[in-house]
């Protein structure tokens, strides 16, 4: 198993643009399932809101499953990372401490 990417790299590609984090955990098809739900959902909220609502509001569905692609990606990667660590010796568990 070859080094996964750092999470924090993940975490920042998810930021940017949403379903690159999967993409990079090498999860494409979850990442364009995130995307489908992004762009569904924020049209949905974006068509039902009140007149009065600010952007954010009318948007909110799409800004809230980004949130959730971001947390998933960074989650993945984490786990990747230490389950690859631990595979190879370098962990701090089997190091006893």
């Amino acid at each position: 198993m070859s080094k996964p990417v750092d999470p924090r790299l993940v975490l920042a590609a998810a930021t940017v643009l949403p379903g690159t984090g999967q993409v990079l955990n090498g999860q494409p098809v979850r990442g364009l399932i995130f995307l489908f739900f992004i762009i569904l959902l924020g049209g949905f909220t974006l068509k039902t809101a009140a007149p009065d609502v600010s952007i954010i509001g009318k948007l909110a569905g799409g800004l809230f499953v980004w949130a959730m692609a971001m947390i998933d990606a960074y989650k993945y990667a984490r786990v990747r990372t230490e389950v690859w660590r631990y595979n190879n010796g370098t962990s701090a568990a089997k190091a006893g401490n």
